[in-house]
């Protein structure tokens, strides 16, 4: 069993097993990620011209000091991997969730903030996790400067429930509360979000992760861990769970790990995910179990797509996990963007 909080000096005890320990020496700090974006400390990058006078040195630095930051800042982000959100029972036996829309700030990586609409303050939103057959109660109180509404992705709700306001619903007026209730039918990967001014509330931070787990476990593919992937684009630019590279936090397991990742694109654009290093086993779909699970290693995810995937930790290292559209991943200014890392210990 593993630690998803892995630390720094864990972290580079594999980098030197693996002879990655020489970026592990001091970062200069607050990069900013994108193309055209200057690295504090570094001269601003020139335009490129096949002109001879490139500067590979300066390519190089760049490089590293993305990597010097991702290293810096392991262990530091305790909740990138959201854990489940905490409920309160009430007496009629429903499960009861309380989410609460607020505008704010929201920092992918230092110095890098945008005005966000948040769910309890974070983007991703917490995670909602039940299991199926349980009474579910979702209170939202909107405290946003404009109105809102909740849709479960995915879900199979009452049609009253399913959280489009003036086709299903009143819109959620700033200042007022809306409560859904449902049953949890079926189990999988789905997803909460905004279905009102969707295109700029989901995209600046309205959604989050809503997991059903089966009442019969032996249903579930046994695994060391699991880790969820929401993908973002445009508002925030390129995320995964809210946070660009380097600012991103690994995955982390042992030699002989099977771990769970679930991917839910809740971006306009598409993501083709790839893993380095090993194969991935996709074996749901949507919340459905697909009849043929297959390998790959690089899965393509569409806006409101949801994957399930297994993933055999035979071979280990250090191995990079990214969206395979490399604007989306990597410039002259090294890694940014939905870049992560997968560390597999010995």
């Amino acid at each position: 069993m593993f630690n998803k909080k892995m630390g720094r000096r864990d972290f580079l005890g594999v980098a030197g097993a693996t002879g990655l320990s020489a970026v592990a020496g001091a970062g200069i700090g607050g990069p900013k990620a994108g193309n055209g974006l200057t690295i504090p400390g570094l001269p601003p990058m020139k335009p490129f011209q096949d002109d001879g006078e490139r500067d590979w040195r300066e390519i190089d630095r760049a490089h590293k000091a993305q990597v010097d930051a991702f290293l810096e800042n392991i262990g530091k982000d305790e909740i990138f991997w959201r854990p489940p959100m905490e409920y309160t029972m009430a007496d009629d036996g429903y499960k009861v969730f309380e989410l609460t829309c607020i505008e704010a700030d929201w920092e992918t990586e230092p110095g890098q903030v945008f005005p966000a609409f948040t769910y309890n303050g974070i983007v991703p939103g917490p995670e909602i996790r039940v299991t199926e057959g349980d009474k579910v109660r979702v209170v939202v109180k909107n405290e946003m400067l404009e109105s809102t509404g909740v849709h479960f992705h995915g879900v199979y709700v009452p049609n009253n429930i399913d959280g489009v306001p003036f086709i299903t619903q009143p819109a959620i007026e700033p200042g007022s509360t809306y409560t859904y209730e449902f049953e949890a039918v079926g189990s999988g990967s789905f997803m909460y979000h905004s279905h009102h001014n969707a295109a700029e509330q989901v995209v600046r931070g309205l959604l989050g992760a809503f997991i059903i787990e089966p009442l019969d476990k032996s249903r579930e593919p046994q695994v060391s861990a699991e880790y969820t992937m929401i993908l973002n684009d445009s508002g925030l630019g390129y995320t995964i769970n809210g946070k660009s590279f380097p600012y991103t936090q690994p995955i982390v397991a042992n030699k002989g790990d099977r771990i769970r990742i679930r991917f839910m694109n809740e971006g306009l654009m598409i993501h083709p995910m790839h893993l380095h290093g090993m194969p991935m086993t996709v074996f749901a779909k949507d919340g459905y179990p697909l009849p043929q699970p297959y390998k790959c290693d690089t899965l393509n995810t569409a806006p409101g797509e949801r994957w399930d995937v297994l993933v055999d930790c035979t071979n280990p290292g250090l191995w990079a996990f990214h969206c395979h559209i490399l604007t989306h991943a990597e410039s002259r200014q090294g890694l940014y963007g939905m870049t992560t890392v997968l560390v597999v210990n010995e």
